[in-house]
């Protein structure tokens, strides 16, 4: 799938908070304490995580 996007950063940029979204909700689901990002002062990205997971408050 990632593949389809070719040049199109802003999809393949979707798609990875897609992924990562749902990697962490497995994990949250699963019993994870908590979670911890390295941002390397990139935090647009967690950001929309947070807000996908409905952790922002």
């Amino acid at each position: 799938r990632l593949q389809s996007y070719g040049d199109d950063t802003a999809s393949i940029r979707a798609f990875g908070e897609e992924v990562v979204t749902d990697l962490c909700d497995q994990l949250l689901t699963a019993g994870a304490p908590g979670l911890h990002f390295y941002s390397l002062n990139q935090a647009d990205a967690v950001l929309a995580i947070a807000d996908n997971l409905s952790l922002n408050k």
